[in-house]
């Protein structure tokens, strides 16, 4: 009796453990497809990605995407095109495999999304951003000042903390990252917190915009300081996330991502389109 017990035992260990490494294994039939799906929320958006009038594609995440695809050994990559609220979702349904669509990394989207990233390749900032013919010199000068943001944004939280600290007045956060400048340009607003991408997309198509100040780093909301301050990342870093049960996968992609940062590829990249500076040397703590 007690052998066949222990037979059971080993029976089970061995189907636990041929189903753990089934689960973490998505890169073969990723290359048995010939294809890596790629969940995108944020088609459009300069500098990270969007399509050029012949169809194809450009941005800072698609030159990066080149140089990870073939390094991780799959020949060909197709975007998904999705509303940004249905990017995790769809991941988590197995319709795309991964999502690169300047997410940043947080516990939140972790642990209530059910999803993992890899390591970060760019490290997002915050502004004050102005009209170039504002009156305004340096970030004193907001104290009382309305600013604007964009509504259950990271930036958001960064604006609201400087209303906190009485550093600025009050904060109106919008529905999109458009509408903050639109009410900048419209003065509705003094000054505008959001990201340096965001700032490098406007201002290639209007060069009326100018900064004022040090960069702001993110700052978690309070329901989640302890875990992000037990994180391996700084906050605010982007990485591509994927599923769970793909452990073969994110580990291609972080030897790729390695790879690329050791190459000078990823710094090169950024330097192109303006967004290399010292923030974006170290990604982890």
């Amino acid at each position: 009796m007690t052998k066949l017990k222990l037979l059971g035992v080993g029976l089970a260990l061995i189907l636990m453990g041929s189903t753990t490494l089934a689960q973490a294994e998505c890169l073969p039939a990723i290359k048995s497809g010939g294809v890596l799906k790629v969940g995108v929320g944020i088609m459009g958006l300069k500098p990270w990605i969007w399509q050029e009038a012949d169809g194809s594609y450009a941005g800072l995440e698609k030159e990066m995407l080149d140089f990870l695809a073939k390094e991780i050994g799959v020949s060909r990559y197709e975007y998904i095109v999705t509303e940004w609220s249905t990017v995790v979702p769809g991941l988590n349904a197995k319709r795309w495999d991964v999502i690169m669509s300047a997410m940043s990394k947080t516990q939140q989207r972790m642990q209530e999304g059910g999803i993992v990233f890899t390591d970060p390749y760019f490290m997002y900032n915050d502004r004050l951003i102005v009209k170039k013919d504002s009156e305004y010199q340096e970030p004193g000068d907001l104290k009382g000042k309305t600013v604007g943001s964009v509504m259950g944004s990271m930036d958001s939280i960064v604006a609201h903390s400087l209303a906190e600290r009485g550093e600025v007045g009050q904060v109106l956060d919008f529905n999109n990252f458009g509408e903050p400048f639109q009410a900048l340009r419209n003065d509705q607003v003094d000054a505008v917190v959001l990201d340096q991408a965001t700032l490098l997309g406007q201002m290639s198509e209007n060069d009326d915009l100018r900064v004022i100040g040090k960069p702001l780093f993110y700052v978690p909301g309070a329901e989640w300081e302890e875990a992000e301050a037990k994180a391996d990342y700084r906050l605010g870093a982007v990485g591509i996330a994927t599923r769970p049960e793909c452990a073969d996968l994110v580990a291609a992609l972080n030897s790729a991502l390695k790879k690329m940062n050791e190459q000078g590829v990823r710094q090169k990249i950024l330097e192109r389109y303006g967004l290399w500076d010292e923030t974006q040397v170290s990604l982890m703590k």
